[in-house]
């Protein structure tokens, strides 16, 4: 798996990078939590979603946000965090122009970064979302969210609880267009703690259906005349 080095807009960018055999396999970018509490690429998290696109076909990145690691820069409270994430996934692109479709993964801090992105980016076509906060960052910008998805969170999160997580998903879920996949982790707390391989597995289970072309969201109902 290739260390790597990229620019992005406020320096130098650290990553890890493993491309498909395939010119034309879809992109999958990693985010991890937030800079200031100890996230980093590296969080075990992040680590095994990479492996878990990988494994599948994927070209994947994982990569440092500014000022994590060897990446340059300061911390942005997230407008200059999105800039990193649209930069590598300039990156990836630009060394494979025959690959079409891309998802995005984040984790906490990473989730709200990748439902920015997701955005931004029309070939962004699937995302997974694990333990986003929407008690403490603000979603309204998902409107319309633009790709269908999985979010996944424990029942045991103090940190996201699970009434708030519950709010964004039913507001997702009237959205007509695009199919919001929402799993629950009994038990499981922000961190996953003796969960992950669990949580894993749910994320690889659900990215198996989509690439098996399950999990279609129903065409809107024509009006009878």
């Amino acid at each position: 798996m290739p260390e790597v080095i990229f620019n992005g807009p406020a320096g130098r960018l650290e990553g890890r990078y493993q491309p498909s055999k395939e010119k034309s396999a879809p992109i999958a970018i990693i985010l991890h939590p937030h800079p200031q509490f100890g996230g980093t690429m590296n969080n075990q998290i992040v680590y095994q979603l990479f492996y878990m696109f990988q494994k599948r076909g994927f070209t994947t990145l994982r990569f440092n946000f500014r000022s994590i690691g060897r990446s340059q820069g300061e911390f942005d409270h997230g407008s200059g965090e999105l800039s990193d994430a649209a930069s590598a996934l300039d990156w990836v692109q630009s060394l494979h122009p025959d690959s079409k479709s891309c998802w995005v993964a984040g984790y906490s801090f990473g989730s709200w970064i990748g439902m920015q992105l997701l955005m931004r980016r029309p070939e962004i076509e699937g995302f997974i979302s694990v333990a986003p906060q929407p008690n403490t960052y603000d979603f309204s910008f998902l409107a319309p969210c633009p790709s269908s998805g999985l979010i996944i969170h424990g029942d045991n999160d103090k940190v996201a609880p699970e009434k708030d997580v519950q709010g964004l998903v039913d507001k997702l879920k009237t959205q007509k267009g695009i199919l919001i996949t929402h799993n629950t982790l009994p038990g499981a707390n922000h961190f996953f703690t003796n969960q992950v391989d669990t949580l894993i597995d749910e994320c690889g289970d659900y990215l198996d259906r989509r690439l098996d072309g399950e999990l279609v969201p129903e065409p809107a109902a024509k009006r009878i005349r």
